[in-house]
């Protein structure tokens, strides 16, 4: 069992899979861009996904989906800011994706407690301190490229290996920084900088990113490749997205993140058992 700690409280990895219910506050994210703009609405779906079955709720206020407009980070706060309090008031568990410091700084003041990065600390340098000083957990994700230029024919000798390189750096830079191995998570980044391809190796391949000794974070729901694997548009994945949960739990992973909580909760009970 693996013990991931967070101000307040931990995650106890290897008992069961946790479920990260996706809180998009973007009008241009690939699901669900514009459908929680208003805070209220905001609210109210993130605790109907606890209700559901949600571990913690993942707050974003820039869409990360390929060739996403960057969004400033004063814009950004104002997104997120108001939809954290809230719901760290209510003691939900928050965590914030975001690459920028002063966003990371802005939502860990108003109660976010865990840090999902896709750039795994390289987007804003000082990231890593700031995740550093305020003792949170931190999610950090392989991705190629940048999410305005990643899916630009991104090529891979060999996909699992490469990013096996590719979290050994990233581990001794975010140690460099003061945070802790107990608080690290990592995410292979499934969709960024992949082709379908390269995210089907992933999952068959996923236990050997076991050999990292941290958790294993996965995000596949509703993403491109399952809808050109069964020609489904994207609110028509949740079969495929189950499946996809289902093999990488199998595989090793720790936590999912998802948009369909109640669907994706129950894969996740039952595969545990079965695992």
């Amino acid at each position: 069992m693996s013990i991931v700690r967070y101000p307040g409280g931990s995650f106890s990895f290897g008992r069961r899979t946790y479920v990260m219910g996706v809180l998009n506050i973007t009008p241009d994210s690939f699901s669900d861009g514009g459908d929680w703009m208003d805070p209220d609405r905001a609210l109210r779906h993130a605790r109907s996904m606890v209700r559901e079955g949600a571990d913690l709720i993942d707050v974003g206020g820039e869409s990360t989906r390929p060739g996403a407009r960057a969004v400033r980070a004063v814009e950004e706060i104002r997104r997120v800011v108001p939809v954290i309090e809230a719901l760290a008031a209510e003691k939900i568990l928050v965590s914030i994706d975001t690459s920028k410091a002063a966003v990371a700084r802005a939502s860990f003041r108003a109660g976010a407690k865990v840090l999902n990065d896709v750039t795994a600390l390289r987007g804003d340098r000082a990231m890593g301190r700031a995740a550093a000083d305020a003792g949170v957990a931190a999610i950090l994700m392989h991705m190629k490229g940048t999410p305005r230029t990643m899916q630009r024919n991104p090529t891979y000798g060999n996909v699992v290996e490469e990013i096996l390189e590719f979290f050994r750096e990233i581990l001794r830079n975010a140690w460099s920084t003061g945070i802790e191995r107990d608080k690290l998570i990592l995410d292979p980044g499934i969709g960024f900088g992949k082709l379908p391809e390269h995210n089907l190796e992933i999952l068959r391949r996923l236990d050997e990113l076991r050999a990292l000794g941290r958790p294993l974070a996965i995000g596949t729901s509703r993403k491109s490749f399952i809808g050109r694997a069964l020609g489904r548009r994207v609110d028509d994945r949740v079969s495929g997205t189950a499946a996809t949960v289902a093999a990488a739990i199998l595989r090793g992973a720790d936590m999912v993140r998802v948009h369909d909580v109640r669907e994706m909760s129950d894969v996740a009970r039952m595969t545990d058992l079965l695992r």
